[in-house]
């Protein structure tokens, strides 16, 4: 059976293109599905749910996109400068950052902004949730990586990085997650927030991701992409990927193999089928198409099968280390409940006599 997929990408153009895959043949071929010029400014950041594409610009709006309907769901505005960077978590929530340096947590109900977090002293370059829901990590210009406890909002953890970071990511499993600064990547460990290894990339890395919970996919200014193995610290494949620098990539799994997608200066998006074993071969081309656009982010539109939503214990951790350890309990971290993000928000507060 096809899988249901679109690519979806941003552009300098401040136009969205999405392309409609068609799986069920050796060749994949992309069909455009929809355009959207809803933003009047370049797009700077990209997110998929299920329902819904998302998009951030230095216009300073978010874009919503609905992809059951195909129409345009409107626009949020509380941040004050460029949206740099969007990420669902599951389907209920939205996290966005910006410029401004907040953090904003949207429900997808109703598109209400239920927490606003101010997060750095300067811009938010970067922010990744946890696979469970309870924490957040965030980058910015003032040089720190901070943690944040989305139950409570909170700050639970604040690590000065001596340089301005621009990209952070969980991998899969939640026990690690790693910090991008130009041109290297540091690996910490969720347990201890301590290092446990850098890899150096030849030139300034534009985007990563998690293809298994140890293979990181890494694009950087040129058009090769790399693939790392995080916890042997060492680069296990490269391919050229396009004529021009690499500018985004995502992933997504397929029955027996993993589809890495990439994104181009060139206008291109390709689609690579790469089998994720012991030795790591370069990947073959299944599919492109030529958006004819300076592209600038990417995403991927997967609608899966209705997940199963496992109740979670109510988290009472407030230290890091707490929280680090009710995490690691389970092997496999369940998928949050809708309320966990914001469960102290439906409490009514009791006031002190």
């Amino acid at each position: 059976m096809a899988a249901v997929l679109e690519l979806v990408a941003g552009s300098y153009e401040q136009v969205t293109f999405g392309y409609r895959v068609k799986t069920d043949e050796k060749e994949w071929t992309s069909k455009a599905d929809f355009t959207h010029h809803a933003h009047t400014a370049s797009i700077s950041a990209v997110a998929a749910s299920e329902r819904f594409v998302v998009t951030g610009s230095k216009d300073e709006t978010i874009q919503l996109y609905d992809m059951k309907k195909k129409i345009e769901h409107g626009a949020l505005l509380h941040h004050d400068g460029t949206i740099t960077c969007l990420e669902f978590h599951g389907t209920s929530h939205l996290l966005s950052g910006g410029e401004d340096g907040l953090i904003c947590v949207w429900s997808t109900k109703k598109w209400e902004c239920l927490k606003t977090i101010n997060a750095h002293k300067g811009h938010v370059t970067s922010l990744s949730v946890h696979p469970s829901g309870k924490l957040v990590l965030s980058v910015g210009t003032d040089k720190t990586l901070r943690t944040w406890n989305l139950t409570n909002g909170r700050s639970a953890f604040i690590k000065n990085i001596k340089q301005n970071a621009h990209i952070v990511r969980w991998s899969p499993d939640g026990d690690k997650y790693v910090v991008v600064v130009n041109d290297t990547v540091t690996v910490y460990n969720l347990e201890t927030a301590s290092v446990t290894g850098t890899v150096k990339n030849p030139k300034r890395i534009s985007s990563i991701k998690f293809l298994n919970n140890s293979i990181l996919a890494v694009a950087g200014d040129d058009e090769i992409v790399r693939l790392c193995d995080v916890g042997k610290e060492k680069w296990v494949c490269e391919f050229k990927a396009h004529d021009t620098r690499v500018k985004a990539v995502d992933s997504f799994n397929m029955e027996d193999y993993c589809v890495l997608v990439t994104a181009s200066n060139d206008g291109f998006i390709k689609m690579w089928k790469l089998h994720l074993k012991e030795e790591l071969e370069s990947p073959t081309l299944l599919g492109e198409v030529n958006t004819t656009a300076r592209l600038t982010c990417l995403a991927v539109w997967k609608p899966s099968s209705v997940q199963q939503i496992t109740e979670e214990p109510e988290n009472k951790a407030t230290t890091s280390e707490e929280l680090a350890q009710e995490l690691l309990k389970t092997k496999r971290v369940r998928i949050a409940t809708e309320e966990v993000i914001l469960e102290d928000e439906s409490k009514p507060k009791k006031k002190k006599k």
